[in-house]
């Protein structure tokens, strides 16, 4: 059996454990994680939406977040990963959740996992501890972002009562498949019978589709069964029973982010008769939904994106947003990034944007070097003769040398990884607070 450490005494003690605690930092499978939701008895008795896809999960989870506690609702928000606390991934009533209180639930499934004599991952650990919070709390409702696929990810040992998939695109091959068909099919694990799958990808592999008539769940495409229109300074929601008009804008920026609201409206649409929601709560939720990282434009010259987009259809929103600014003499890149992603996809996608590269490592053991970074750079007609890539230790001298560097008419756009960004704003808080 796996003995309990006696010196977990505060949150850092704690993630180090669990950073070392299973011998694999990603292992797909139900059955470990399974078999330690049962013997810490858990039974939500509150609707669980989950929520899965490539790119979009965060923004709808927070879209859902703040209208739903703009009706005075508790809500549970569980997400992944973090840019900055390990208390981010876990909301209760919009709060990060506390150290004492993470502390707590992470006891709780520490006895459990022991009893069990088995070993978790750092994403499970974390997810059966967050469920332990939100019962303990008594949320009125919980809302699991999916960390990788969906069929055999941790947050889907919980039954959802209404399942999203935002967009559908190539990323962990490794794991979920070398074919959007593959990839669908995973993520659509997500789904149960009877319930609704929402998808937002309207180009969604037919493999989604499929697995939801297989097994019975009440499926709802976008631009067939739900959608929306755009007005010259508001957009307007429609679904099968329910339409909403003058809506704003979301807060959170980009373009694709009105398909994301969609989802997220579709959503809240299938569980109204349990927690009604008015037009006023949608509209004040999408003007205050906030979640750093993701298009994030800082205030102040020059202008500084921070976007945590890292595989080529995320880097393709974030380039195409970067179009829809105002003019700007020169873009500096600052990009690190992990191995495992399609380097060469990213950089592509993005390519006709960036002036000069700034590449740097990530302190990560999945990060790709700098000098493989810029082998790739190199491979897509960048040339370093002119001085359009160089190579840093970290992300953070990247930003410094491109603030020193870029003029008022210039801008900085920090992505690739959340490790890039969150060491940048980690640097801008350190700078800003001290």
């Amino acid at each position: 059996m796996i003995g309990r450490n006696s010196k977990l005494k505060t949150l850092p003690d704690w993630l180090a454990y669990l950073e070392r605690l299973h011998p694999k930092i990603i292992e797909m499978g139900l059955e470990r994680v399974n078999r330690v939701k049962i013997n810490l008895g858990f039974s939500p008795s509150f609707p669980i939406i989950t929520v899965g896809g490539t790119n979009g999960k965060g923004s709808i989870c927070s879209m859902m977040e703040a209208i739903l506690s703009r009706a005075g609702y508790d809500v549970g928000c569980y997400t992944s990963p973090h840019l900055l606390r390990y208390n981010e991934r876990i909301h209760i009533s919009q709060q990060e959740v506390s150290d004492g209180d993470l502390c707590r639930a992470f006891n709780l499934v520490e006895a459990a996992r022991i009893d069990c004599d088995i070993s978790l991952t750092y994403f499970e650990f974390g997810t059966l501890a967050a469920m332990q919070l939100f019962i303990q709390a008594g949320v009125d409702i919980a809302i699991l972002e999916v960390g990788l696929g969906g069929r055999l990810d941790a947050v889907n040992i919980f039954d959802a009562d209404c399942a999203v998939l935002a967009s559908i695109a190539r990323d962990h091959m490794d794991y979920l498949g070398d074919t959007r068909e593959k990839i669908g099919f995973e993520k659509a694990g997500i789904f149960r019978n009877g319930k609704a799958a929402i998808c937002s990808d309207s180009n969604a592999p037919a493999s989604i589709s499929q697995y939801a008539d297989l097994i019975g769940a009440r499926f709802m495409l976008i631009g067939e069964h739900f959608g929306y229109s755009v007005e010259a300074t508001s957009w307007n929601y429609w679904g099968d029973k329910r339409k909403r008009h003058s809506l704003p804008h979301p807060a959170l920026g980009g373009t694709h982010q009105l398909r994301n609201a969609s989802a997220c409206l579709a959503a809240l649409d299938t569980v109204r008769d349990i927690l009604p929601i008015t037009i006023s709560n949608i509209r004040h939720g999408l003007l205050e939904t906030t979640l750093p990282g993701r298009f994030q434009v800082l205030p102040g010259k020059p202008i500084i994106v921070l976007d945590v987009a890292h595989n080529p259809s995320a880097v393709h929103a974030l380039s195409v947003s970067l179009s829809n600014m105002d003019f700007h003499e020169k873009t500096y890149a600052v990009f690190a990034i992990l191995k495992d992603k399609d380097i060469d996809g990213v950089v592509r996608a993005i390519i006709s944007k960036v002036d000069v590269w700034l590449v740097a490592d990530i302190n990560s053991p999945r990060g790709a070097s700098a000098d493989e970074v810029v082998q790739v750079l190199e491979n897509a007609g960048v040339s370093k003769a002119n001085g359009a890539i160089l190579a840093f230790p970290n992300p953070v001298a990247a930003y410094v040398f491109a603030c020193k560097r870029s003029t008022k008419n210039d801008r900085i756009c920090v992505f690739g990884s959340f490790y890039t960004v969150g060491e940048v704003m980690e640097y801008l808080n350190l700078v800003k607070y001290g």
